[in-house]
């Protein structure tokens, strides 16, 4: 990989590359796990996919924390919107799923040291997996629900640009969420949201109403309305 290639980083993040067979991921939460510091980012080298995983510390309980996992969703959203196309539109399926032009492209990933809301943990890895390039052999059109960055337009977009355009944005939301709370990454996200008010039926069946202060979802079924925690929908590692 040339220099050309391997992004750079605002102050306060560091990079670390993982081989393109890798999982950038689970690399951030096992390097988590052994006493990484914070602002650790894992990125792929491989060309054909956008995958990079940050490792944090959040220094308040996980439930609150979440504000990270939107914090990620939004720079990556902002990042697309400065390189990519005009026309080029990003939306979020909760809590997981990222849309661009109305198909899915791509989702998030997170996962904790502790699944106890209430509990502060010692780290907090917050992933992203987006395809760069079409599947090769793939017939167009056979997954017209799911789509890439370069069908959407992003022709000349490369990970490497994309990433470090993503790690500058992302911290601009997480300074945001430090300073000023919750709000506005509310405000930002349910913006880009276009199952609000719709029936779902992921994570559970009922009409999405909102989130509440923390970003769980308030789902409303036959029973009455109930919150679904963002952090209970980590990944199971």
């Amino acid at each position: 990989m040339s220099i050309a290639d391997t992004p750079t980083f605002p102050p306060l993040l560091r990079g670390e590359s993982v081989p393109a067979h890798a999982d950038p991921f689970l690399k951030a939460v096992t390097s988590a796990g052994r006493g990484a510091d914070p602002g650790l980012i894992l990125w792929s080298e491989d060309t054909t996919n956008f995958r990079v995983a940050v490792v944090l510390a959040p220094e308040m309980p996980l439930e609150r924390a979440m504000g990270a996992v939107y914090a990620a969703q939004l720079g990556f959203a902002d990042s697309l919107g400065a390189l990519g196309p005009p026309e080029v539109a990003v939306h979020f399926v909760w809590p997981d799923r990222i849309k661009v032009n109305g198909a899915m492209c791509g989702h998030l990933r997170y996962a904790a040291s502790t699944r106890d809301g209430a509990q502060e943990p010692d780290w907090l890895v917050i992933g992203i997996d987006v395809p760069m390039l079409p599947v090769r052999n793939l017939e167009p059109g056979i997954t017209p629900n799911e789509t890439t960055l370069y069908d959407e337009g992003c022709t000349d977009l490369t990970p490497a640009t994309l990433i470090e355009s993503w790690s500058r944005h992302m911290l601009v939301w997480l300074h945001q969420f430090m300073d000023d709370g919750m709000e506005p990454l509310h405000r930002g996200w349910s913006g880009k949201c276009d199952t609000l008010g719709k029936d779902v039926t992921t994570p559970e069946s009922g009409t999405f109403m909102g989130l509440d202060e923390y970003g769980n979802m308030l789902l409303r079924d036959t029973s009455g309305t109930r919150v679904i925690p963002l952090y209970a929908c980590q990944e199971d590692l």
